[in-house]
């Protein structure tokens, strides 16, 4: 084979490499247009994924991703929820861990009768885990926001906590910690309502149709036998054993709990702050002092002076905390039997001590329960899908 020959060979190998190089490259970039910067996956209404699942709207954003609406098009084009996961290594991680423990609760309740969140199917989309659940409609809290805050009446309260009561006390029993119990994880099946007339407020309210509920969100639950974070739960509804750093296992739940149904009642937060030491000093005007046990074992010190909480009342914090919390009693807003057997449920879930607060398997046979039928009977009716509102 002659020079010339072997310049033209040479040559001609030099742009195949160059070519596929260029290739790769095109390749990449395509993946990346893909994702935003900070790994959301990009798409528009209309977008079919996995020749499958039709998106037609955003439904919520959160750190862990999106989650849109989408029609299933291998199920008659009926409606679900896809929650589309980051493309980033620990939100992936996060997601897989998600999955197991919904894969758990799917095999332990297959009829679905213990209100959580049914997972129906999962897939890997371009380094995006997504995860199709049934669709459901607006969260407690987001009713509540869009009812200007008017707190649900108190028949609706015992029939949404009886059903959140048993779906924690279900993973309780499965050796579950939720760790991220909140309204806004707790929504309604169908968030259709009816106007009524407030005349105490004299305004229309909204008023749920049907308080059928599921709770969601599994990204943080904790099997018992796994390591347990230093630091869970939403501020607003994180027990003291969290804050004092002394172990948190199941009654960190109850205690979530509890804060959720005086938000119902009440229609605001009953600890708006988000500093530790605050938070303390709030719930010593709501409930009195910090037992001196967990005071004397917790790492946080720090919080404290000769066994009592260093807070100072005059200051601007302190006048703060003086101003928004009185005792737990001086909420309620009726003298009548079933108002009182709530705020005894919720003196004993928002007990300082996790050994004595209450179970929940013994919540779901208190007074404030057995006092009056359960709507619904507990689930005559079952709803699969239904358009977001």
């Amino acid at each position: 084979m002659g020079k010339t020959e072997l310049c033209s060979l040479y040559k001609g190998f030099l742009d195949c490499i160059c070519l596929c190089l260029s290739r790769s490259s095109n390749e990449a970039a395509g993946d990346n247009e893909r994702d935003t910067e900070n790994g959301h996956l990009i798409y528009k209404s209309g977008d079919v994924l996995e020749d499958r699942y039709e998106i037609i709207d955003t439904l919520g954003e959160g750190t862990f991703g999106k989650v849109v609406q989408c029609l299933d098009h291998s199920r008659g084009g009926g409606g679900i929820a896809l929650k589309i996961i980051k493309n980033l290594d620990k939100y992936r991680e996060a997601a897989k861990l998600e999955i197991n423990v919904l894969e758990k609760i799917s095999e332990r309740d297959p009829d679905n009768r213990h209100h959580c969140v049914q997972m129906l199917d999962w897939f890997n989309y371009y380094g995006h885990v997504c995860i199709t659940f049934e669709l459901l409609s607006l969260s407690t809290f987001d009713f509540l926001k869009a009812n200007n805050f008017l707190p649900y009446p108190i028949n609706q309260i015992r029939h949404m906590a009886h059903q959140i009561c048993d779906a924690v006390s279900f993973l309780h029993d499965n050796k579950l910690t939720h760790t991220d119990l909140k309204p806004e994880n707790i929504l309604f099946v169908n968030s259709d309502y009816s106007l009524i007339y407030n005349s105490e407020k004299k305004c229309n309210e909204r008023r749920i149709n049907d308080t059928t509920v599921r709770l969601v969100d599994f990204g943080s639950a904790t099997f018992d036998h796994e390591h347990h974070s230093a630091l869970i739960s939403t501020r607003h509804y994180r027990a003291p054993e969290i804050i004092l750093e002394l172990g948190w296992s199941h009654p960190c739940d109850v205690w979530s709990i509890g804060c959720i149904l005086f938000e119902y009642y009440a229609g605001f937060t009953l600890y708006q702050t988000h500093d530790n030491k605050e938070h303390l000093a709030m719930m010593e005007s709501i409930q009195g002092p910090v037992p001196q046990r967990m005071i004397q074992t917790s790492r946080k010190q720090k919080y404290f002076h000769r066994g009592r909480l260093d807070w100072n009342q005059c200051s601007k914090a302190g006048r703060y905390v003086k101003a928004k919390c009185k005792p737990l009693r001086k909420y309620l807003l009726s003298h009548g039997t079933e108002h009182h057997q709530l705020f005894y449920l919720l003196e004993r879930m928002l007990e300082y001590e996790p050994s004595t607060r209450i179970s929940l398997s013994s919540a779901l046979c208190h007074p404030f329960f057995l006092g009056k039928e359960i709507s619904d009977s507990l689930s005559a009716k079952r709803f699969i899908t239904f358009t977001f509102i």
